[in-house]
């Protein structure tokens, strides 16, 4: 066939010798085989468009076709584009629900979260392409529903349900009853939270610090510590029923101050309107006494995400008040919580502007008397410390919102943190529609200490020595009278929580009681679960004054629970029984009886039994101490330092100035230098690394006062001019 076939080409070849020579063609014959002769006359053929090879054109419904780009760097793109304007109106987000690329990173995301383990590009199949670009064409053609249970353009990875034949019991089960958020449902989410976040983090108060990235509870304590130290009167209020829900039109016009793409708003709308079936308490009670007595143990599958741990859970439960209600709107899910704060951003900006109205400066005030109040002044190596001053002392406050939480600090009579708080009640009510009063909103001196994050704000007077140069270089000290904020962690609620969790009982002297969650684990197992728990609870109070107080009293709750535990467990009687045969840390084995089986260091040596960690923290010296670094007045997350030292050495006009700052000052950049040295080595052929040979041959020629000579049969004339001007620079250069 083959042969065939070259006889065949040879035949049209000789019928065309404008396309191939017939010497060429032989030569090809006598050089190569004929597999080699086949392909390249395809290949010639081809390129004279003779039409018996034609390229197949790409597919723009592939979706490999249109993955060109990888997701994370068109996101990163994104947020510079908004943290480079952060004040434009934006109107074009629906090119970016057109990338591809997007929608397979929120697939990632979603699949994640839901089998518990991350899924590589590489590992999605193309039938889940497929139907994540029919997804997206949906979105895009208004054809998508919020909230299907039974039509679905993408299901879950876990779901092997065949909605085509369920009966008719289960569908109306499904149509009736609460079911979690739809698979798809929550790819679109992720989606619109990636698209609309960076939009709005350029553009969020730096007051507030609840649901977004690089802000978190320790973020508060520090901003606290640091600026709201000298306050006397302080507002702490409470609006967390905006969070249960705000009427759509409310939060629309909110979202559209700042995005007037109609696509996303039309899905935010659909999905803040489309109602959310849920299940009737009555049929829930029903369904309880219908269920049966024993049960049989459910296993999970392979790709199945584990429950939350007991230390996880149980650290949960020490949620504070502040940070235990998460907004949920309709169908929006994880994108409620940026719904919320653009709502909330309108107050933070009333209260910004209200910050500056308020102030007023004191020439007698040693601190906070600058134009606008935000250069402070004092001790910058303790800038917690504010000293104490005259009568006639600066008005200031200051302002922090975590979730739907407000804490507002004043500094002067307390009429005025009154009429403060009547503006505040009338601006609620007219843009929240939240109807607030003074029960809400009280009044609370400094000295009284106001729970904030489960932590006390607190005066503490102090008397440092405070040490300064008088004129004629006199070093003079003296006794200074100042107060410090303290910031200490509240172990009546700690207490509280612990006998929610039904760790102990009891508020005076309280009784650990053992938690017989863990009473089928192992030793092991179980203090290392209560490890993760201190772990984490250390970490919780890191910048509390009283920090190895309250976990040392944490430790404690926790080891009497676990020996109640072990002492009804292994039949020990008492916690003093477990306590002598475990250790005080609870690392010996406690199971382990003399006579009947090896000892546990040798069933460990021989890796039969797993080792047992005592618990973390038994001693109060033991506990890490406060972390009291220093926090700057114009702290920014990580992320938002690189955005904007990213942009601030892209723009052209940093570079000019460092150029200019360079040659005012008579110095060369390594940059330049590397390319000089590049230019004349390879331009006239000689190593100008050597500046010693360079300078005595330029010493040389300078006494000599004899110009380069070169000989017309060996150099041009532009060549002479391109050396004269390359020795004129290494001599400025060298001198």
């Amino acid at each position: 066939m083959m042969r065939r076939c070259i006889t065949l080409f040879s035949t049209r070849i000789k019928c065309t010798d404008s396309i191939i020579p017939s010497s060429s063609f032989r030569q090809w014959i006598t050089a190569g085989s004929e597999s080699l002769i086949f392909g390249r006359f395809l290949s010639v053929v081809g390129g004279y468009n003779h039409g018996l090879v034609q390229r197949k054109a790409p597919d723009p419904d592939d979706p490999v076709n249109l993955i060109k780009e990888d997701g994370v760097s068109i996101c990163s793109q994104m947020w510079i584009e908004n943290f480079k304007e952060p004040d434009r109106t934006v109107s074009n987000l629906s090119g970016y629900l057109r990338r591809f690329e997007l929608w397979v990173l929120a697939y990632q995301k979603v699949c994640t979260d839901e089998t518990g383990s991350y899924l590589p590009k590489n590992s999605i199949t193309r039938g889940e392409l497929d139907d994540l670009l029919a997804l997206r064409n949906a979105v895009l053609d208004n054809r998508f529903r919020w909230g299907a249970r039974l039509e679905f353009f993408i299901k879950s990875p876990k779901d092997k349900t065949d909605y085509a034949s369920l009966s008719k019991r289960k569908i109306k089960a499904i149509l009736t009853t609460t079911q979690p958020t739809p698979f798809q449902d929550r790819i679109v989410q992720e989606v619109l939270l990636m698209v609309l976040e960076p939009v709005y983090e350029a553009r969020f108060s730096p007051k507030s610090f609840a649901f977004r990235p690089g802000r978190n509870a320790h973020t508060v304590l520090r901003v606290i510590r640091r600026s709201f130290a000298g306050y006397l009167w302080y507002l702490k209020g409470d609006m967390s029923t905006v969070l249960d829900g705000m009427k759509v039109g409310m939060v629309i016009g909110s979202l559209m101050r700042d995005v007037r793409d109609k696509k996303v708003v039309d899905l935010i709308k659909a999905a803040l309107v489309t109602p959310v079936i849920t299940t009737r308490p009555d049929d829930v009670e029903k369904k309880k006494k219908k269920k049966r007595k024993y049960q049989k143990k459910r296993v999970l599958a392979d790709d199945e995400p584990k429950p939350d741990p007991y230390w996880l859970e149980t650290f949960f439960g020490f949620a504070p008040e502040e940070a235990d209600k998460l907004p949920n709107w309709g169908h929006c899910g994880i994108l409620s919580p940026l719904l919320a704060n653009i709502c909330l951003d309108e107050l933070d900006r009333w209260m910004e502007g209200k910050i500056k109205e308020f102030y007023q400066s004191s020439k007698s005030d040693v601190i906070w008397n600058s134009p606008e109040g935000e250069a402070e002044q004092g001790n910058t190596s303790w800038p917690e410390f504010v000293p104490t001053s005259g009568p006639d002392k600066t008005r200031k406050m200051d302002y922090i919102r975590f979730g739907g939480h407000i804490l507002i600090g004043v500094r002067g009579p307390r009429a005025d943190a009154a009429t403060l708080r009547k503006q505040l009640i009338d601006f609620c009510d007219q843009k929240y529609m939240l109807k607030l009063d003074n029960d809400c909103l009280p009044i609370e001196h400094i000295t009284k200490g106001i729970m904030f994050l489960d932590h006390v704000l607190c005066r503490r007077v102090v008397y440092p020595t405070l040490r300064y140069t008088a004129t004629g270089g006199k070093i003079i000290s003296e006794k200074g009278v100042g107060t410090l904020l303290s910031v200490t962690a509240s172990l009546k609620q700690c207490i509280r929580q612990f006998r929610k969790l039904n760790f102990l009982k009891g508020d005076r002297d309280p009784d650990p009681q053992p938690c017989f969650r863990m009473f089928h684990a192992t030793q092991a197992h179980t203090n290392a679960q209560m490890n993760k728990f201190l772990a984490t609870m250390v970490e919780w109070y890191r910048f509390a004054d009283n920090r190895k107080k309250v976990v040392n009293f944490c430790s404690y709750i926790l080891r009497g629970s676990l020996a109640k535990l072990y002492a009804a467990k292994y039949k020990l009687r008492s916690r003093a029984k477990v306590y002598k045969i475990g250790a005080r840390n609870l690392s010996r084995p406690l199971k382990e009886k003399k006579g009947q089986s090896p000892e546990y260091h040798n069933l460990l040596r021989m890796g039969l039994v797993e080792s047992i960690d005592g618990l973390q923290y038994t001693r109060m010296s033991l506990v890490p101490e406060t972390d009291y670094s220093p926090f700057p007045s114009d702290w920014r997350p990580e992320h938002e330092k690189a955005l904007m030292e990213y942009l601030r050495l892209d723009d052209p006009k940093t570079l000019e100035e460092q150029r200019r700052c360079i040659k005012e000052q008579g110095l060369i950049s390594p940059q330049d230098y590397s390319s000089m040295l590049v230019w004349n080595y390879k331009r006239n052929a000689i190593s100008t690394d050597q500046l010693s040979l360079l300078k005595r041959s330029v010493e040389d020629a300078a006494t000599s006062g004899s110009a380069l000579s070169v000989s017309e049969d060996e150099k041009s004339d532009e060549n002479v001019d391109e050396l004269e001007e390359n020795r004129e620079q290494l001599h400025a250069m060298l001198t």
